[in-house]
């Protein structure tokens, strides 16, 4: 079993834009684009514990921003458990996580982020 503990440097650029372009994109009150980034940001970040449950962390602040107890009650179980299932290498590849899918269906990985992965592998 492969142990999943810090984020590769080369990944780390691209995983603090997401965040940064969410966190622009909320100040500016595009709600939609800030959640597409921060979806992008967990798709990179969510092999890393600390990084995944950053997210979801930033992921449940939006929640509670829109007001949205679908959001809200979806990201809590999602903030505990998943730092820990990307430490023992048991995550849902491509999930985006939000409360809106399914916490462990795979998905496609956008094109664009499956090369930064690769290139980073």
């Amino acid at each position: 079993m492969k142990f999943n503990t810090i984020m590769p440097k080369e990944l780390v650029s691209f995983y603090q834009n997401e965040l940064q372009l969410a966190a622009e994109n909320l100040k500016l009150n595009d709600l939609q684009i800030a959640w597409h980034h921060l979806e992008r940001a967990h798709i990179i970040g969510q092999k890393y514990p600390y990084e995944h449950s950053f997210v979801h962390w930033k992921m449940l602040q939006f929640g509670i921003k829109i007001k949205s107890t679908k959001e809200i009650v979806g990201q809590i179980p999602r903030l505990l458990v998943g730092g820990v299932k990307s430490f023992v290498g048991h995550i849902p590849v491509g999930n985006t996580g939000g409360a809106n899918v399914p916490p462990l269906k795979t998905m496609e990985i956008p094109e664009d982020i499956q090369e930064i992965l690769k290139l980073n592998a």
